[in-house]
């Protein structure tokens, strides 16, 4: 989006706040999709929800009554997404929402009330699947400010794709036959010790079938290390987007509660076994490889043995196109 917008010769300003602020989770992705240095950078850390979301109302009020911008515009459903649709709609600054119209109907998930109360705040929409349109028309948004454009995300995996260095990872881990791909990091299942011990405990299960590798975000990491996840997963620091992509292109099955890798699995024919009870991203279940299990070992178990096959099919927009079409509706406006 920000190479198509100056492409059509705008010069949007890129702001990092800093939530995420550890070099493996922030600065090596600038470095290897060739983004732009941010030209500030907020620093604002971590925190408590509420803690977090202060800091980072402070600092962007601060910088966009400094800057003036003729619009913000803001990214999936983290805590410096709502702050910046907050700080913005209190200085009456028009607000764009990338990734709109996303909803698991999970009010417990803090990604959820992000999502509702962003879109509640901005007047453009971007949204990637087409029952987001549905969502947002049942919260009455209007049919002008509703744009179905693809996946920004799916740009990236398929602009990269092909230069993923898939055989350098299997040496660099030496793996030599089938494997599959953990992730964990939603506060429901790490912080809740029964419901993580049920996870593991699917995972040991899943780890009779195949190895599993496991690159673990730092939140969590202490709590399921204490839990023994790391008996029967190999437990890896978190990797750059290039390397993450070339060890998931390659392996059987993920196991995952995140909610972008449904997303690249479904691109990539790729089983995703869910370890959640709901997903605000169901074409990857209608129409990709997604299965949702929870926190069921039995189910875990069942769904790595039985690796649901791809449908075959792409959502629709999902071609690498996102971006320009956000651009040109940004550059029309």
């Amino acid at each position: 989006m920000i190479t198509a917008l100056t492409e059509l010769g705008e010069r949007p300003m890129l702001v990092h706040t800093g939530q995420h602020y550890d070099r493996a989770m922030s600065e090596v992705f600038f470095d290897e999709l060739q983004m732009p240095e941010p030209e500030r950078n907020l620093g604002v850390g971590s925190g408590s929800h509420g803690a977090q979301t202060a800091a980072l109302l402070t600092a962007l009020e601060d910088l966009f009554i400094e800057t003036e911008p003729a619009r913000v515009v803001v990214y999936g459903d983290i805590n410096s997404t709502i702050a910046a649709a907050i700080s913005a709609a209190k200085l009456q600054i028009p607000i764009a929402h990338v990734e709109a119209g996303l909803r698991s109907f999970d009010r417990s998930m803090p990604e959820e009330v992000n999502r509702v109360v962003t879109d509640a705040l901005s007047d453009l929409h971007f949204v990637t699947s087409p029952e987001g349109m549905s969502h947002l028309a049942r919260e009455g948004i209007a049919d002008r400010g509703m744009h179905f454009v693809g996946n920004p995300m799916i740009d990236t995996l398929l602009r990269f794709r092909g230069t993923l260095d898939i055989e350098g990872m299997r040496k660099r881990l030496q793996l030599t036959g089938e494997y599959g791909v953990v992730t964990l990091h939603r506060p429901a299942n790490v912080d809740d010790p029964a419901i993580a011990t049920r996870i593991i405990e699917g995972l040991r299960r899943a780890s009779r079938h195949l190895p599993l590798i496991a690159p673990i975000h730092p939140r969590g990491r202490e709590r399921l290390t204490a839990l023994g996840l790391g008996e029967y997963v190999t437990m890896l620091d978190p990797l750059g987007y290039l390397d993450f992509m070339a060890l998931v292109s390659d392996s059987a099955v993920v196991l995952t509660d995140s909610g972008g890798i449904q997303e690249e699995t479904t691109v990539l024919g790729i089983p995703c076994v869910t370890l959640r009870e709901n997903t605000e991203r169901p074409i990857t279940v209608t129409a990709g490889t997604n299965t949702l299990v929870g926190s069921d070992p039995d189910s875990i178990e069942q769904a790595v043995v039985e690796r649901a096959s791809s449908t075959g099919r792409i959502p629709p927009l999902w071609d690498g196109m996102a971006g320009q079409r956000i651009a040109a509706t940004l550059t029309a406006d």
